[in-house]
């Protein structure tokens, strides 16, 4: 997911920049007998790298889909949870998983070379969001001449900003900020707010944002965007983060993946997370159970 650019609007799962890689500054030993006391900060806490205000992902009350994950982890692991937070811009990895300060990211996009990457945990799409009623509901490509000449909101330099272009979309694309502090901006409630006020007419989130704005603002459809033919594919794999020397931390957060895909997945959805199948089907409370 071009690496390292995803992360702010993947997790607001969307901004990591990259500072340095995480093989140069972990300090961790991996043992061949799942010892995790060389890997872990401290074994008997679960202890999470997240971002303080970063919704639907994080906050410092414990209200986002990753702390509920994480709460869930700590549970099945009988561990203690405690965070360490820190907001996610340029040098988010660096600061955190890389000082050692903390040992897991809990969303994090697969084939991100900042850190190493547990199996995924789900499989979903950046989306359409549009008024009910509006006669967009069911857009589900950005090369849908029904869009041409309206005014789309996207958050610029996504994925999706690409295939707008190749569409002929930008000329009347209203553009939301990347690069923001968290503590002060929202780009994604901003297109929301925008949306109903009638300011544009539909917006393009990564799809647990869009689920989660959309959810929170009523009267809203959302449409998964997985048939686009140019610019780059939309659809991502999500997993976890640990240091590259963290073997055995790796395989235990995998085997806790295997285990409760489940109950992810309820909390996945229950956030309004558009979850995707591996044909790119949607993904519904009785067939969740599916791994991604």
């Amino acid at each position: 997911m071009e690496a390292g650019r995803h992360r702010r609007w993947l997790f607001s799962l969307c901004l990591i920049v990259a500072s340095c890689a995480i093989g140069n500054v972990a300090r961790a030993q991996t043992t061949d007998g799942g010892d995790l006391s060389f890997e872990l900060v401290d074994p008997k806490v679960l202890r999470v790298c997240a971002d303080p205000r970063n919704m639907p992902f994080s906050n410092e009350k414990g209200e986002g889909i990753e702390n509920k994950l994480a709460e869930l982890f700590a549970e099945k692991l009988q561990k203690k949870l405690d965070y360490v937070f820190f907001p996610q811009a340029t040098g988010f990895v660096r600061m955190t998983l890389g000082a050692h300060r903390c040992d897991v990211i809990m969303g994090f996009p697969q084939g991100d070379e900042l850190v190493q990457g547990t199996n995924p945990y789900y499989r979903t799409t950046y989306a359409l969001v549009a008024k009910i009623g509006s006669g967009l509901e069911d857009v589900d490509t950005l090369e849908d001449p029904r869009l041409k000449g309206k005014h789309v909101g996207i958050i610029a330099g996504t994925p999706p900003a690409t295939n707008m272009a190749i569409a002929g979309l930008m000329s009347d694309a209203k553009p939301y900020p990347l690069m923001i502090d968290t503590r002060y901006d929202n780009s994604a409630q901003a297109m929301i707010d925008d949306l109903t006020a009638g300011k544009i007419e539909a917006g393009v989130l990564w799809g647990p944002m869009a689920g989660y704005y959309a959810k929170k603002a009523g009267s809203l459809h959302v449409t998964p965007l997985v048939k686009e033919t140019t610019g780059p594919k939309l659809v991502y794999r999500i997993g976890m983060g640990v240091r590259a020397a963290d073997q055995n931390w790796k395989r235990q957060l995998n085997k806790l993946i295997q285990e409760n895909q489940g109950e992810i997945n309820k909390i996945l959805l229950d956030f309004g997370v558009p979850l995707l199948d591996e044909n790119d089907r949607p993904l519904g409370a009785e067939t969740a159970k599916k791994s991604p």
